[in-house]
This record gives structure tokens, sequence and C-alpha cells, in this order.
């Protein structure tokens, strides 16, 4: 279980921080209260090998970190270890060794508490801590890289909870965080970055913590689902799987009464590359022939799905109607999204031996609007055939601010449930 509650009188204000003695109390042993060394001289190091140089031991700063403090930005920052893990340099006293401290307590050898235990699944792997060889004094905790396994990974950081300051802030403090995201008591959520890998482009689009707090009521649900569009379709399947896995850690909050969290995210990663939209958007054949039963297409219709081209089947808007649509069909789309008025659609009729019997080109006007439509929906709705081969991570980080309480963390899972509301618009859309 988690350390004994303090006393509630005990909560309103935080330990002492003033004295040098005080705050050594409150630091690991062997980490000392001198300021880290400014890591300028290895930052230039970096930018003059293009940001990947070694830093020590071979660690690197994180390519793809999306928000948080970051090298030649801050302080401190994310590292690359070698063995595939990251190392999150500790930050001063108080957050720093609250956050070591979270981290031993969920992670202890002889932890017994179903809570912490169950917490655990919602979590980077902890793997104790970290000091380069040079510099002892600097502790670094040593997590589990979500994205290791990805080989395009889109991330995405979004801050949790209606409060992002903890109960020791001052009015100062509470003023400036208040003010930095208004909505956030609203909503619940603040989207901090986001890095999308383009298919069309072989590039990212990246969003800092700027993006995110422009966002509006009005404009979060589109702001949200950039994330999840690769530059050709939504990635339905990939919201499905992240609405499933946020489900997940809502029953965790709804059923403990042991932590409140603040300033805390989730991260979201997902690959952009990964095997199915690479078999939908490449000329590759397809080894696996799908066929979805009449009724579960959009609008009754049959679909079938072979060697990457689309089939419309007994079309009640068409009459009978059996249209093939090319493995080009994706890109196809998106100039026909871009240029509804004037893209061309080949639509060529089949017969039952699948010999090509004729072979015509129409306009979208020619078609009277029904093919086009259909298709939209077809291939909106091919992300979702097969939604649990989507590989998604949805992990809780970000701990220099959990407490001790007797209550359920209301602002984290206000924020929970509002940001499925604004996943399952954007699936339903």
């Amino acid at each position: 279980m988690w350390p004994p509650r303090r006393p509630p009188q005990e909560m309103a204000t935080e330990p002492p921080r003033c004295a040098k003695s005080a705050e050594a109390e409150r630091l690991p042993r062997g980490v000392q209260l001198d300021e880290p060394p400014s890591p300028a001289a290895a930052v230039e190091e970096a930018e003059e090998d293009g940001g990947r140089a070694p830093f020590f031991n071979g660690c690197v700063p994180l390519s793809h970190q999306v928000a948080g403090h970051m090298y030649g930005k801050d302080k401190g920052g994310i590292l690359q270890h070698p063995d595939g893990t990251v190392l999150k340099q500790l930050q001063p006293p108080p957050r720093g060794p609250r956050e070591l401290d979270f981290y031993n307590k969920v992670y202890a050898a002889d932890c017994e508490d179903p809570v912490l235990l169950e917490l655990r699944k919602y979590l980077p792997k902890y793997h104790g801590t970290w000091s380069p060889p040079t510099a002892p004094n600097d502790l670094y905790l040593k997590l589990e890289d979500v994205t290791h396994r990805f080989k395009k990974p889109c991330i995405m950081d979004v801050k949790i909870g209606q409060k992002s300051y903890d109960p020791y802030a001052s009015a100062e403090k509470i003023k400036q965080q208040v003010s930095k995201y208004p909505l956030m008591e609203e909503i619940g959520f603040l989207v901090l970055g986001m890095r999308v890998y383009h298919i069309h482009s072989d590039s990212y689009e990246t969003q800092n913590q700027h993006y995110g707090r422009g966002l509006t009521k009005e404009t979060v649900k589109d702001g949200v689902a950039r994330f999840f569009h690769n530059g050709y379709y939504l990635r339905k399947d990939v919201i499905v799987a992240s609405i499933q896995k946020i489900k997940e850690i809502l029953q965790w909050f709804e059923s403990q009464k042991h932590l409140n969290f603040y300033a805390s995210s989730l991260l979201f990663v997902y690959d952009g590359s990964s095997q199915m939209t690479t078999a939908w958007l490449n000329d590759s054949t397809l080894v696996e022939k799908r066929r979805v039963p009449k009724g579960q297409g959009p609008g009754g219709n049959t679909l079938e799905y072979y060697n990457n081209n689309i089939r419309v089947i007994s079309s009640p808007e068409n009459g009978k109607l059996e249209s093939s649509v090319g493995r080009g069909f994706s890109k196809m789309y998106a100039l026909h999204k871009r240029h509804q008025s004037q893209i061309s659609l080949k639509v060529e009729t089949v017969e039952q031996d699948n010999m090509w019997k004729s072979s015509a080109c129409f306009s979208q006007e020619h078609l009277n609007g029904n093919v086009i439509p259909q298709l939209e929906k077809v291939f909106c709705h091919r992300s979702t055939v097969v939604p649990e081969s989507a590989e998604v991570e949805v992990r809780m980080i970000d701990f220099a601010h959990v407490f001790p309480s007797n209550t359920g963390d209301e602002g984290y899972v206000h924020g929970l449930k509002n940001l499925i509301t604004v996943l399952q618009k954007i699936l339903d859309t």
C-alpha cells in the first residue's frame, strides 16, 4: 500500500524547501543538491552532428520527443540509451525525488498492493536509475522506450486532468497554469504535442504545445483527429484500439482511491508504416482474400477486397453493379478529395469469369455522385474491418505531481471520459 497518508491539515502546505538541509533529506542517497552541469557543450556538439552526437556511453537525445524538457532548449532532457531504453533526467526537488519515489513504490519487488500491481500495465516499464560514469551525481530514470518497436512511430502527448497544478501550488502558479489553457478545466485534457508520419511524403508532421493550446471546443475534435490521419485517410483502426486502451485506464482510475495525478500525460504511439497500410497503398498483392458479408458494408452493399482492389457488388443505389478500383485507388481517392469536380474514375465491368468485358471512363457528374460516395464509405470503412491488427500503445507518463489521496481522482476521470467522447466522435464522422 502507498505510504500512510498525512492528516488533511498537513496537506495544505508543501514541506519546507528553503533550507538546504530540508531538501537534502528528500533526496535519494548519493544525490547532491548541486545544480546539474549545463549540457550546453554537449548540445552544441550534438547540433553540429545533426542532433544525434553521443553524449556519454553512446546515449543520444531522443529524436522523436514531442513534449517535455528537451536538450538544446532546457537544462534537462530525455536521452536514448543504446540498450533501447530511455533516460529521463531527475528534476530538481521536490519534483524529481517525488517521481522517483512513485516509480520505486509501484515497481517494488515486494509490492503486494493490487492497485499498484494493476497500475504497472499502464506505465512504461521501470529499470531503476542510471548515472553516467563521468557525472555520478546526475541521476536519470531508466524507462522502457514504448516507441522502440515501431518503424515509423506516430506519437502524441496528451496532458490529462482538469488541473495542471498540484495541491501545493501557490496562487501565482495556479493563475499561470490556468492562463495557459483555460479550456482544460472544462474538457480535462490538453494536446502537448504530436508527431505524425505521412505516407505520401515519407516525412513527419510535428506540432508542439502551442498547437494544442490553440484548440477550442469547436476545433478540438479536428485537432486530435490530425494525429490519426496519415495523409491519405483516417486510421480508424488506431482510434478503435486507442479508445479501448483508454477505457482500461479509466476502469483503473474509477476503482482506486489511493492516488491523485496532476500534470500527468497519456502517451499515444502507433506505427505509421503498418503492414496493413502498406498493403493498401503499395502495388503488392494481398495474400488473403477478404469478403465483408452483405449487410456489413456501407449502405448494405456486398464488398469484396482482393489483390488490393475494392469491388462493390449488388449495390442498392446503382442496381446490379460489379465495379473494381485498381491498386492505386488510395492515391486516386486523395486526388478526388482535392479536385472533386475534375478527377475521373475508371470503372470497369467484370463478368463472372473475371475477364474484362468493357471499360469506360466516367466523371463524377456522369456517375450521378453514386460510385464515389460509395467508394469513400468503403475506403474509410476498410480501416476498421480488422481493428485488432492495429498495434497501439497508450501509456501514462510524467509523475512528478502524484499525491496520496482519500478520494478518487475526479479530474483525471473527467479528462479520460471527455477524450474518449472526442475520439468516438472522430470515429463516427
